[in-house]
């Protein structure tokens, strides 16, 4: 599968063991299904097959999601689902069915939810008993083959959950149709637009609260474990430009990262995460997603401060992703396993006596102290993670040689080291291809090809897009997630679009060539259409029946927010093609996300970055203002009142001075059937009813005691203003225009309106 068949990786299609006779599984494309196909377990994929037999027979179900590179995941295949008598236990019992979360990352967000919500934790692999209309009742993660320390193995939990169902069901249905509920709350509650796009000091208080984690001694944010999370380092770079502390913080953790074992040393590129506070041991798996965003990051920061380690890096990371994760047909494969014959790390790993063979007693003694084995073993007991210690830019000015002629004395070594470590057998590649995720590699293989000036990265990255438009896309042009086997399938999630979008932009910025950037708005088009929220934003995913709940998630996670992503796309077609649709498509995702970024700016990074990026370039023309609604849903019901008309507001002043200004009294009245939250508010996600100054300054502000009330859409009383009120304070004008204004929002027992500013003119 790879340009270079003496590195490939093989394929992860083998078996750990089973009968010899496949399952429905062998019909499937994705490797980590097919890994399971010789299991025992009557498993099925997740489609109508599955689900009707579970409601013909009455029986609940039992889905397993996990992917091909989760250690955890080959365990239980290894110890459950090879299992004859826990097979047998499963298929008597349930309906079971595999999913593999790289290809339904839909599916995986809502079943995760329910392991969160139910355990506290989550992780894979995720295992999940539904109802038989695929509401989820029970879940846990990784379950052993026995009991074992008071914890149940998994056939006791299923013979326990099966006879909950058999002599319980009707509380274990009402149990499952409560979790659901909350599932929909927690993931389709996106609460009301803002009046206005966030402002750019989200993207600042976002950054403070990575200074306040940053790990000065070793980079990176917070304790062990520590992930390289692409969304932090791209805020640090925007941030950068203008603060150097963000900048500081980059450096740091950009060069810990790669002199840690999370890089590897010998072949390039990043493993997932670092098990330890200072990045040595990793957990190896390799996945595209990490590499294609880090390669970026390694590239742009190169080409900023011409800094040559970071170059070196970048060309490692690249080389490596063309030698051993780029298919022959030029495409980008997802991942390569952590494990070989179920020992994690066993092909990256090195005792001394090997390193000493390989390289010979005086050469071991020279690279030792370079790549970290001079000490004691501290992997698994007598192995060793190659890493560099100290800076290689220090170590060769300690030993007093030119950085360039020390890699020199290295790459001989290190290739015989690597020579030694291809001999050995290889973990598994997962060699899918995923639109979003060749997407990212695109853009970093585009964005080193220009730092280190390199035409063949640019090409490379040129084929892959290539290939994703040529064969991943339906016949009726709807770009497609997954392929593999030379099928495509799956309609295209949120993520395909952003990030392929965005490579495609890479291209088109360092290439100038036209059909970049039309493909670019082609499938942003489609986004839209697909995707698009008419109160702003994206969905995840299209609808479907099957789905319990359809999100539109902005959180960053191990990659950026794709919701955040494609409002960055939005702004790049603006500026390169001048059309107001696609700023104005920018402005409702914004408006969409505004309170989010405003309350909870260090769990949206990538969209505070979006916002800043935004508020940076031109003010939103006259139609982006007005292109959509931007008030809470219940607001553009057309039967629903102007709440401007509901609440009426006088503001009387004395004409003195006194200390600290004129008294002002603001008589607020609240139309019958109607209430506005009081100051301060029940609960921070409401909107309190409060006044400010513009041009003027408030002092001794006084807010009257509100009255507590139930309403139906509370599950707890509320405290509101009804009827009249006075709000009583000191105010003194800074300026000629000078205003006071209140800020409320009018709400009736079922439904609230949008937010109000009265501006109230000072006499």
């Amino acid at each position: 599968m790879s340009d270079n068949s003496a590195n490939a990786a093989k394929p992860a299609t083998s078996h750990h063991g089973g009968t010899g006779k496949p399952n429905r599984l062998a019909q499937e494309s994705s490797p980590y299904l097919l890994l399971h196909q010789f299991n025992p377990v009557d498993w099925y994929p997740w489609g109508e097959e599955a689900f009707a037999r579970a409601r013909k027979e009455g029986k609940p179900i039992f889905l397993s999601v996990g992917y091909s590179t989760c250690y955890w995941c080959h365990v239980m295949e290894r110890q459950s689902f090879s299992n004859p008598e826990i097979a047998e236990l499963m298929n008597r019992n349930f309906i079971n069915i595999k999913v593999d979360r790289e290809e339904r990352p839909d599916l995986d967000e809502i079943y995760m939810a329910a392991t969160q919500m139910l355990t506290g934790h989550g992780g894979w692999p995720n295992s999940v008993f539904l109802t038989p209309e695929l509401k989820p009742f029970y879940a846990g993660t990784y379950f052993p083959p026995t009991d074992q320390g008071g914890r149940p193995g998994f056939p006791t939990l299923i013979l326990g959950l099966s006879d909950a169902w058999k002599n319980r069901r009707s509380d274990v249905e009402s149990q499952a149709e409560e979790l659901s509920k909350a599932i929909r709350k927690y993931l389709e509650d996106r609460g009301q637009p803002g009046e206005t796009v966030p402002s750019a000091e989200a993207a600042e208080r976002s950054l403070a609260g990575l200074a306040r984690r940053f790990d000065k001694e070793w980079g990176g944010f917070g304790s062990a474990p520590k992930f390289p999370t692409p969304s932090n380092l791209f805020l640090l770079r925007e941030m950068a430009q203008d603060d150097p502390q963000a900048g500081q913080m980059l450096a740091a953790t950009l060069d810990q990262m790669a002199r840690g074992g999370i890089y590897d040393q010998l072949a390039g590129g990043f493993h997932r995460y670092a098990t330890d506070r200072e990045w040595k041991v990793p957990h190896f798996e390799k996945m595209l997603y990490d590499n294609g965003l880090l390669l970026y990051l390694y590239a742009a920061e190169h080409e900023r401060t011409a800094d040559p380690e970071l170059g070196r890096v970048a060309r490692e990371t690249a080389d490596f992703l063309i030698r051993e994760m780029t298919s022959s047909d030029g495409a980008f494969l997802s991942a390569i396993d952590a494990e070989t014959d179920g020992e994690e790390g066993a092909y990256y790993v090195w005792t001394r006596a090997e390193l000493d063979e390989v390289l010979g007693a005086e050469d071991a003694i020279f690279l030792a102290s370079l790549l970290g084995f001079d000490g004691q073993p501290f992997f698994e007991g007598d192995h060793f993670v190659l890493h560099l210690p100290k800076p290689l830019p220090e170590q060769a000015k300690t030993r007093r040689l030119p950085l360039a002629e020390l890699l020199g004395q290295m790459r001989p070594l290190r290739d015989r080291l690597l020579k030694r470590r291809d001999g050995r057998d290889r973990p598994l590649t997962d060699d899918k291809v995923l639109t979003d995720w060749n997407g990212m590699a695109i853009a970093g293989m585009v964005r080193a090809g220009k730092a280190l000036d390199d035409e063949d990265l640019i090409a490379r990255a040129a084929r892959a897009a290539d290939f994703v438009l040529g064969r991943m896309r339906g016949k009726d042009g709807l770009l497609l997630h997954s392929w593999r086997g030379g099928t495509a399938k799956i309609p295209a999630y949120l993520g395909d679009y952003a990030f392929f979008v965005r490579g495609l932009l890479e291209l088109h910025r360092v290439s100038g060539q036209a059909k970049w950037l039309e493909a670019a708005a082609e499938l942003t088009d489609q986004q839209i259409d697909r995707l698009g929220d008419p109160a702003g934003g994206f969905f995840v995913a299209g609808e479907n029946p099957n789905l319990l709940a359809r999100s539109k998630d902005a959180t960053d996670g191990a990659t950026p927010s794709p919701n955040a992503i494609a409002i960055l796309n939005l702004l790049e077609l603006d500026a390169r093609s001048e059309q107001p649709r696609w700023r104005q498509a920018a402005h409702r995702a914004l408006l969409a996300f505004a309170p989010v970024v405003e309350q909870m700016p260090e769990a949206v990074r990538m969209l505070t970055l979006a916002a800043r990026r935004y508020t940076a370039t031109a003010a939103p023309s006259a139609e982006a203002k007005n292109a959509s609604p931007v008030a809470a849903p219940g607001s553009q019901d057309p039967g629903s009142p102007d709440p401007e008309t509901l609440v009426t507001a006088t503001l009387r002043t004395t004409e003195e001075e006194v200390e600290g200004g004129r008294a002002f009294t603001l008589d607020v009245e609240v139309q019958e059937g109607w209430h506005i939250n009081a100051n301060p508010a029940s609960n921070e996600f409401l909107i309190a009813t409060a006044v400010e100054g513009r041009d003027a300054e408030l002092s001794q502000v006084v807010y009257p005691k509100g009255e507590s009330v139930r309403f139906s859409f509370a599950d707890e009383e509320v405290v509101v203003y009804q009827g009249k009120v006075e709000i009583q304070g000191k105010l003194r004008a800074t300026d000629e225009g000078a205003t006071l204004v209140l800020t409320y929002q009018p709400c009736d027992d079922s439904r609230c309106l949008r937010p109000v500013e009265r501006v109230l003119t000072i006499p």
